[in-house]
């Protein structure tokens, strides 16, 4: 063959190669650009209908983000795609989850919660998925480089509790789920303890996440909280579970010693306190530590409009549910990311490098802005991810959820970092 010859040929399957990757691409080359057009698929996995916790407001939200962004044209003309998964409160279930997560090719996880970080962080590491404002019930979510927190998860809510009660409270008890991510929870709240001066540690009472009954745990926390002159206090930091556990406590309290009654965020809820009589709940007048402002703040007025508007009728996406706020902050983040790589392709390693590098991810001020580059992280011990330590304090007045009058906002970042390891 001579070199004219040979010059054709390799013309020909050049222009050849290049047409069909037009064609195959839809105009895209392979690792190009991508821009207006692409679908961007994501994943939300949360446990439902289980005997444990349960968070369905987080997938409800995120099928009406999809919604709600696409009736705006998408993400910079990109067409959004959720799927969702029942985690089901198990690792398998949550391996199940991530697997399904790199077999539709989605670029990042979402707004999603699950306590089994080593069954599904594994399988989003390898396929280089990014994992974007998880709950925080994981140690791994704090941990792995390709985790990206939006808060301080249960770690600081516990923190923030010690620092709560240490001034109400002379003997506290604390009552929370016998599991490997319930461990940590006395360690941390015996820190935010001893950060306000308080040196006697609260009891460490544990229950199973699934119990029935929490009479045994409620007599332990009675006897311990109401021993002393001063006033006890009992936190629960059982979920779902927490208010099977207030009215087993309500029922033993036949003196009427009435402790102190506190909890977190994700365990206690304006819906918990409206469906247990309001202001006549037996939550009336509990502190509870949270992430967030509270639901009625203004700031969270565009996610409210989007659940009006694109919900559907799906009760799930409560605006006062914990669980629906993180994934609609973390989905504000991931949009965010999605339009600085501008026509740029959309990938899961793509979007882990603008978020390692950002100086700066608003969340319209329901957060601090978030950082994730390394200079940011914090010396916490077994949270080195954690970048977000900011808490809120609210009680329950009248029936309603409210900010704690006196109490501002607080980082407690320090805190978690003087406390002993937790993993």
């Amino acid at each position: 063959m001579t070199n004219r010859r040979r010059t054709w040929v390799s013309r020909s399957l050049l222009f050849t190669v290049v047409g069909a990757s037009l064609v195959t691409g839809c105009g895209v080359f392979p690792g190009g650009t991508g821009g207006s057009g692409e679908t961007l698929t994501v994943m939300t996995w949360a446990p439902e209908d289980t005997k444990a916790t349960n968070m369905p407001g987080m997938p409800a939200m995120a099928r009406a983000y999809e919604r709600w962004m696409n009736s705006k044209g998408g993400i910079n003309g990109r067409k959004l795609r959720v799927i969702t998964c029942n985690e089901h409160n198990t690792a398998s279930g949550a391996a199940d989850c991530a697997r399904t997560a790199v077999a539709e090719k989605a670029v990042a996880v979402v707004g999603s919660y699950s306590q089994h970080g080593r069954a599904f962080m594994a399988p989003l590491e390898n396929a280089g998925i990014p994992f974007i404002g998880g709950y925080g019930v994981s140690q791994e979510e704090f941990q792995s480089a390709l985790s990206y927190p939006v808060n301080g998860g249960q770690p600081v809510l516990l923190a923030g509790a010690g620092h709560q009660l240490a001034r109400a409270c002379e003997q506290i008890a604390l009552i929370r789920p016998d599991t490997l991510a319930g461990d940590s929870l006395p360690i941390l709240l015996n820190a935010g303890l001893k950060a306000q001066k308080q040196q006697t540690e609260a009891a460490d009472i544990r229950a199973a996440e699934d119990a029935a009954d929490f009479a045994p745990q409620a007599r332990e926390a009675l006897a311990h909280a109401g021993r002393s002159k001063e006033k006890g206090c009992v936190t629960a930091a059982l979920g779902e579970r927490t208010e099977t556990f207030v009215d087993s406590f309500r029922r033993i309290d036949v003196q009427k010693k009435r402790p102190q009654i506190a909890s977190i965020q994700g365990s206690v809820s304006q819906a918990l306190v409206d469906r247990t009589g309001g202001g006549d709940s037996p939550f009336e007048g509990a502190y509870v530590t949270g992430w967030y402002p509270v639901a009625t703040d203004p700031l969270w007025e565009p996610m409210r409009k989007a659940i009006a508007d694109h919900a559907f009728g799906d009760d799930a996406a409560d605006p006062a549910d914990v669980g629906t706020q993180t994934t609609w902050i973390a989905y504000t983040v991931f949009t965010e990311v999605v339009k600085r790589l501008g026509e740029e392709k959309v990938t899961g390693r793509r979007i882990a490098r603008v978020l390692d590098n950002s100086e700066g991810v608003a969340t319209g001020g329901l957060t601090p802005e978030l950082r994730w580059r390394y200079k940011d992280m914090r010396a916490v011990r077994g949270y080195p991810r954690l970048v977000n330590g900011r808490v809120t304090f609210q009680v329950v007045q009248a029936g309603r959820l409210v900010a704690q009058p006196g109490e501002a906002s607080m980082d407690m970042t320090q805190t978690m970092e003087a406390a002993p390891t937790t993993g």
